[in-house]
């Protein structure tokens, strides 16, 4: 019920120190942070801004990895926080004398270090440069990807960096964090993208010894192929979503478009008939508008609906929400509202831009006050700032 009042998100409490990188690292803090944990974000100097928008709760302090009064500073704050995530290539934190086994873990016991590459840690491509688009490409799954007779195309960059890179990286924090509770040691938590993406894609993997996936990329019942499972575009240029695979809900599409299935020009049922098929519906659908197919079939169970543009939805008012709804202790809100606000929509305030934009995080941005409440210093007496990076001081005392 509205108004309910929530007990604390469940990583209340959680202190990460997220290295600042781009992408999936960010985005594994993002996620920590919306659901309750402290994340300070490690910066390398105000003059290397940061084009990262993952920012949502985040602070930030400067710190140079090549200074010892800098790399003095981390170890110092090492021993109070549960998480480090490095979005780093191998054997960077280790030539900065920042290594998990043997520097990082040995300070703090409890810490759980995430590690998040592209490439496997251990594959012959761990020394190579890489994106999202490499990564699925050597896993196996941007192969699924594209029409009939066309190249593979990539889906942005959601399946590697997103999906298979920092939420799988996030699962495995979680993960860790669970394992800590039981024998009360963290560990090392190492994701890559090839391993998280083909995970994601089993089902079509293991699809491709079956009926289910077994043809030729964009001929198969879920990558395009089939005439029930597609998207058409609208008299107006725009697309409708049409997932009628059951047979009751291919029913209902039929309904919905005034057909009896003698109209038909061939069989769902078989396949020789998908394309005669694909081209009617395509001819049928560009007889009316979008929003006129949407009225239609608004309510039934056709399993036919809008592709919306994050455009329109932002200009409807569409509300971003947490990931994952939590009754009890749900996560923080997105959305900016007020604070009685059922579960789903998640507690709190939420945030500048309700998910649509993010005006970014300045490097050094809130960084300090946050070194306060986790530790009580303050500049001057723990540590300093030499041309804008903070410095531990030799003189501290704690």
């Amino acid at each position: 019920m509205a108004g309910t009042q929530h007990q604390d998100p469940p990583l209340k409490g959680v202190r990460v120190l997220e290295f600042a990188g781009l992408a999936p690292g960010p985005f594994a803090g993002l996620l920590l942070a919306d659901y309750g944990a402290s994340v300070l974000r490690l910066d390398r100097s105000p003059t290397h801004p940061s084009t990262d928008q993952l920012t949502r709760r985040k602070t930030s302090i400067c710190v140079n990895l090549k200074s010892p009064s800098g790399l003095a500073l981390i170890k110092k704050i090492i021993p109070t926080i549960d998480v480090v995530i490095d979005p780093f290539r191998p054997g960077v934190l280790e030539k900065a004398g920042l290594s998990p086994e043997d520097v990082l873990l040995k300070i703090n016991p409890r810490l759980i270090v995430a590690r998040m590459t592209g490439f496997r840690r251990d594959g012959k491509y761990k020394d190579m440069a890489g994106h999202d688009i490499n990564y699925i490409a050597v896993s196996g799954v941007l192969s699924l990807f594209g029409r009939k007779g066309e190249k593979p195309y990539p889906p942005g960059n959601l399946m590697g960096d997103f999906a298979g890179g920092g939420a799988m990286c996030f699962l495995g924090i979680l993960l860790a964090l669970l394992a800590r509770e039981k024998n009360g040691f963290g560990q090392v938590v190492e994701a890559n993208m090839v391993d998280g993406s083909a995970v994601l894609a089993s089902m079509p993997r293991l699809g491709l010894k079956t009926e289910v996936w077994k043809r030729e990329r964009g001929t198969n019942m879920l990558d395009g192929g089939a005439p029930y499972y597609d998207t058409y575009e609208t008299k107006d240029g725009r697309y409708m979503a049409v997932g009628a695979i059951e047979p009751q809900f291919y029913a209902a599409l039929l309904k919905g478009l005034r057909l009896q299935p003698s109209d038909l020009p061939g069989d769902r049922d078989n396949r020789a008939d998908w394309p005669i098929l694909k081209n009617f519906f395509t001819q049928k659908f560009k007889t009316k508008t979008r929003d006129e197919w949407e009225k239609i079939f608004d309510g039934t169970d056709a399993c036919c609906t809008p592709v919306f543009t994050h455009d329109e939805l932002e200009r409807q008012g569409h509300e971003q929400r947490p990931a994952v709804t939590l009754k009890s202790t749900p996560g923080y809100a997105v959305h900016e509202g007020n604070t009685g606000r059922d579960a789903a929509v998640g507690q709190g305030t939420g945030v500048e831009g309700s998910g649509w934009s993010e005006k970014g995080l300045k490097a050094g941005d809130g960084g300090e006050e946050t070194l306060k409440q986790w530790l009580g210093w303050s500049k001057g007496k723990q540590y300093s700032e030499e041309q804008g990076v903070l410095v531990w001081q030799d003189s501290a005392k704690l």
